[in-house]
């Protein structure tokens, strides 16, 4: 069998490019394998347990108990002649049921409504993370592609510079220019050399932090198409953002159920000087049993049964003034989750206009870069041909590129920074799901 041709559809296939992930893959991937997120929705899952620990607390609660006993006796009795006596020995058998409802206790009343409070937190909480994790996704896979353009725009520049380098050298070999222009390009050209490593450094680390939100870095990524939709934020004011964001920020949601749940932690500490009743009732069986009497040689043995039920109450006077200084404890830090939630609002406030602002200024600069960027070929292509007549110098051409080569990355960037204005606005509004991030990835090529 003639294996040649074997090896030939191998070196084809291997020649391929590997498939490009996109946003979506991405996101589907992290949702499984990131650790942040993981913890989250453990942190979630620990939390709905506290409702059925508060409800706990208003049941009755019922506990078996059960004992033997050997008991080893000796009695001496003294009579007015005689002295009589003698050992004892016999097993003592015990079983109590016992049964605690509680009617009144105020604190274990507020423990459920606070287990209410923490659902509503860790609900919150949860979403919080939800939309943290579609923000992180995004901001880590276009800081891929903003590298991978900037080592691109790195080794394309490089490339250009060294023409220039080397029609500088030609020039100068036949006496047409001078040594300056050389120098000139020969610096450009290490610059832009050492810029090459850098930028390839830097892509190696935004693929690292990509790689530990989804477990491994992708082979590939899809591009962001150049044909970009613009478009303002709907609607376009920014005083309605600022109000969705007010009313549905998971943020503030969470910050809203904390401060109710310190309220509710006051009244649980003031609960502790409440008095508390209690419906209580037993039952007990005891069966003695062993030898005689004094000696005797008779076997003895009885049984004994007892059933209570009755209201219990407990009224606390005095416990050091320690409950006093647990209400003030939870009155204090009442206080502070109210600044707490006060900030939370400003910051939400503050990160919606950022974004919105984003959103604006980013349609605006990119239609402005992507002049910019027609202009600047423009100019280069006229720098060349004004090198050509001997109006323009090398080293004006190498400027002329290094602008080309800016714009292009300036352009890049701002792309990628519209994108993530627009998901960062929706996310401060607490509107961020993945029907946003299935928008972004059809503008991806």
């Amino acid at each position: 069998m003639n294996r040649y041709p074997i090896l030939l559809f191998i070196s084809m296939m291997s020649s391929f490019p590997a498939r490009a992930a996109d946003l979506l893959e991405i996101y589907r991937q992290a949702l499984a394998q990131d650790a942040v997120y993981a913890s989250a929705r453990a942190t979630w899952q620990a939390g709905q347990e506290k409702l059925p620990q508060g409800r706990a607390l208003l049941l009755p609660s019922v506990n078996l108990s059960g004992n033997t006993i050997y008991n080893d006796v000796n009695t001496q009795l003294r009579g007015p002649s005689v002295l009589q006596g003698g050992p004892r020995a016999f097993n003592t058998n015990g079983i109590t049921i016992s049964l605690t409802q509680p009617l009144f206790r105020k604190q274990n009343i507020d423990q459920y409504l606070e287990a209410k409070s923490q659902l509503a937190q860790n609900d919150a909480q949860l979403d919080v993370a939800a939309q943290d994790l579609i923000l992180r996704v995004s901001q880590a896979y276009f800081d891929v592609l903003a590298a991978q353009d900037n080592v691109a725009f790195a080794a394309a520049q490089k490339a250009a510079i060294a023409e220039q380098l080397a029609s500088a050298k030609r020039n100068f070999e036949v006496g047409t220019a001078t040594i300056t222009d050389t120098n000139d390009a020969q610096a450009r050209y290490d610059l832009v050399v050492s810029q090459e490593i850098a930028a390839q450094n830097d892509l190696e680390v935004k693929k690292q932090a990509l790689a530990q939100i989804i477990g491994s870095a992708p082979a590939a990524l899809k591009l962001l198409a150049t044909d970009l939709p613009l478009s303002l934020p709907e609607p376009n004011d920014m005083e309605r953002w600022v109000g969705a964001a007010q009313a549905n920020s998971p943020q503030i949601k969470a910050q809203e159920a904390a401060l109710e749940f310190t309220k509710k932690e006051v009244d649980r500490n003031r609960g502790g000087h409440y008095p508390t009743v209690d419906l209580v009732g037993t039952y007990s069986n005891t069966a003695a049993s062993g030898s005689a009497t004094f000696g005797s040689g008779n076997g003895t043995g009885n049984d004994t049964t007892l059933k209570t039920i009755g209201i219990q109450l407990n009224l606390p006077l005095y416990q050091g003034g320690g409950q006093q200084s647990r209400v003030r404890e939870a009155i204090a830090n009442e206080e502070k989750t109210r600044h707490d939630l006060e900030n939370t609002r400003r910051s939400v406030i503050y990160s919606t206009r950022q974004a919105f602002l984003g959103v604006t200024s980013g349609v605006a600069q990119v239609k402005a870069l992507e002049q910019a960027l027609v202009s600047n070929q423009s100019s280069l292509d006229s720098t060349k041909l004004g090198q050509e007549v001997g109006v323009r110098t090398g080293v004006d051409v190498l400027n002329a590129q290094q602008q080309l080569f800016s714009a292009k990355r300036d352009l890049a960037q701002a792309r990628y920074n519209f994108i993530l204005s627009q998901l960062r606005l929706k996310s401060a509004a607490g509107q961020l799901s993945e029907d946003d991030l299935a928008e972004v990835n059809r503008w991806l090529r």
